[in-house]
């Protein structure tokens, strides 16, 4: 199982120079032939930098495409899992938002989906959309 990280989603929204790999591993989790969770922090920090950036209806497609995924679980962090993970991010040296991502693949046993490789310098598996989509085709 997987965690989306905030920059996958941002490839395909910003259009930038992965987004046709992203796209293609979100129409896979639209119509739920894979499942992956993104967390809460990923979905306000899109929707931050969405609206900063005066693209409120690419906003509105995103989130009714978050809701309408047949692939997709969102994954709320609580208070205390957001004080562990500020803890852990002094040990492991990831910033806040890494740190985040890292303890919920660490706690639930999940591999990221990212392209930020200060994940590979911790124990959690971090792989890209075209892993996930090679992995996916070999089940069929």
């Amino acid at each position: 199982m997987y965690l989306i990280d905030t920059n996958i989603f941002l490839e395909v929204l910003l259009d930038q120079e992965r987004a046709e790999e992203c796209q293609e591993l979100f129409e896979r989790l639209r119509d739920g032939r894979i499942t992956a969770y993104v967390s809460s922090f990923s979905l306000h920090s899109i929707e931050v930098i969405l609206e900063r950036a005066n693209l409120h209806e690419t906003l509105i497609d995103f989130l009714n495409d978050i809701r309408d995924a047949k692939g997709i679980r969102r994954f709320d962090t609580n208070t205390m899992e957001e004080l562990e993970a500020v803890k852990l991010s002094k040990d492991i040296k990831l910033d806040f938002d890494d740190s985040i991502q890292y303890y919920i693949c660490k706690t639930h046993g999940l591999k990221i989906v990212s392209f930020d490789g200060h994940f590979d310098l911790t124990e959690i598996e971090r792989v890209e959309p075209s892993d996930v989509i090679a992995e996916e085709n070999k089940k069929d």
